[in-house]
């Protein structure tokens, strides 16, 4: 156990209601962030938006979500993760609410610019739950805390039972209400986290901003980011870009294609927890082996053009291959999150919130930046198993970038940094 955990005798019970209420906000959050994959169509058709222009109203809360995480992870080391987290519910409540009341396009962009705020909780969430808990279990409960990623089925199963009867203004207003009274919720039943606590009564040094940002100069970091730009952004962009691959390479109904495409999201998100838990057990390197070598295998099978499994190429991806495919692809995934956030504390444990909120922010830009990219590929080569060919080659270098890593620091364990041989 961790001084600072012998320190303040953090209760079973202050865990406990840290990270239930933070995994529910996060949830909420993740819910109001999505929001534009249901109601973003029916103001496509309203304002008759060009596809360029509603794939920029619909990305505009991704890539601010993505951006901000940085400044909110740092923002909870110096302020504390309870009230950065509550300002930020209540900030992005204000702006869906106000999108309520939007009538123009500019007037969206900026509503939607606030509304990106929601995504951007998950770096303040990953920064107050992890002083709660000791090192060894601290994958366990990031991994219950990322599971709220399942906010986004929540928008896309509940969200048209309003939007039809009663239009996309009441979605908005509701999912605004309720994340503003889950920001209430949270602030009266939560505790400042531990570090932010040492800090507040002077057991524990005051950072200033250089020290926030002093391991953002280690080329690791980066390489964690470039493992979630992976894990995650990877993810998010296959959830997005199912529905328009099954349709245009199998002729898929779109009810079907998307029924495929939520059912591959949510397993992804729940089996998070799962990650956590067995980065805490195995080691979280063993996971990411295990997961990069799954993948390579999966995104070359799926890299083969459908239909051509003929003379040089043995393998017909069929329908029922590439499902069966993609969701062991999304399984992985699922465990890669998570394991990828347990290196963070375990390898800079007092900088949790700015290496989180870049590792974060990296991971939501490759939720926007991929879906863009699958469909450049697709119109310059004219396959649709573009998108998986340039997943293998991210895949292939972060194989290659971790092992040759991991060789080096242990030729050479003077030069590596703290954390560098935790499991």
């Amino acid at each position: 156990m961790s001084a600072l955990h012998q320190t303040h005798k953090i209760s079973l019970n202050d865990q406990s209601r840290a990270l239930w209420i933070s995994t529910a906000a996060f949830t909420i959050c993740f819910a109001v962030w999505t929001i534009f994959s249901i109601i973003g169509v029916r103001i496509k058709d309203e304002l008759g938006l060009s596809e360029a222009q509603f794939g920029l109203l619909i990305g505009t809360p991704i890539l601010t979500g993505s951006l901000v995480r940085i400044v909110l992870g740092i923002w909870t080391g110096r302020f504390g993760g309870r009230l950065v987290y509550t300002v930020t519910m209540v900030a992005a409540a204000v702006a869906t609410f106000l999108l309520a009341h939007a009538t123009t396009y500019p007037q969206m962009l900026l509503a939607g610019l606030g509304v990106g705020l929601a995504g951007g909780s998950f770096a303040v969430g990953v920064a107050y739950v992890s002083p709660f808990f000791p090192p060894e279990r601290q994958g366990t409960a990031l991994g219950i805390f990322g599971a709220g990623n399942v906010g986004a089925a929540v928008t896309k199963f509940l969200a048209p039972l309003l939007l039809v009867p009663f239009g996309w203004q009441v979605v908005a207003e509701v999912w605004a209400a309720v994340l503003l009274l889950t920001a209430i919720v949270f602030w009266f039943t939560t505790n400042d986290d531990p570090q932010f606590r040492a800090r507040r009564s002077g057991r524990a040094p005051r950072k200033g901003l250089a020290a926030e940002f002093a391991p953002l100069r280690n080329v690791q970091v980066w390489r964690f980011a470039l493992y979630y730009f992976f894990a995650f952004g990877g993810f998010v962009a296959l959830a997005l870009w199912l529905p328009r691959y099954l349709v245009g390479v199998y002729d898929f109904r779109i009810e079907t294609a998307g029924m495929i495409a939520a059912a591959y999201s949510i397993p992804g998100s729940i089996f998070r927890a799962y990650g956590g838990a067995l980065s805490d057990r195995i080691g979280a390197r063993r996971i990411m082996y295990a997961v990069f070598a799954v993948s390579a295998v999966a995104t070359l099978i799926l890299s083969v053009p459908a239909g051509h499994g003929r003379g040089a190429v043995p393998i017909d991806v069929t329908p029922a291959l590439f499902v069966v495919t993609i969701f062991v692809l999304g399984f992985v995934m699922s465990l890669g999150k998570a394991a990828v956030y347990k290196h963070i504390p375990a390898y800079y444990p007092k900088h949790v919130g700015a290496v989180g909120g870049v590792v974060g922010m990296m991971g939501g830009l490759g939720g926007f930046v991929l879906p863009i990219a699958f469909g450049f590929l697709k119109d310059v080569t004219g396959l649709w198993s573009s998108c998986f060919m340039l997943l293998f080659a991210i895949v292939a270098i972060s194989l290659l970038w971790m092992n040759a890593s991991i060789r080096q620091f242990k030729r050479n364990p003077e030069a590596a940094p703290a954390g560098a041989f935790a499991r």
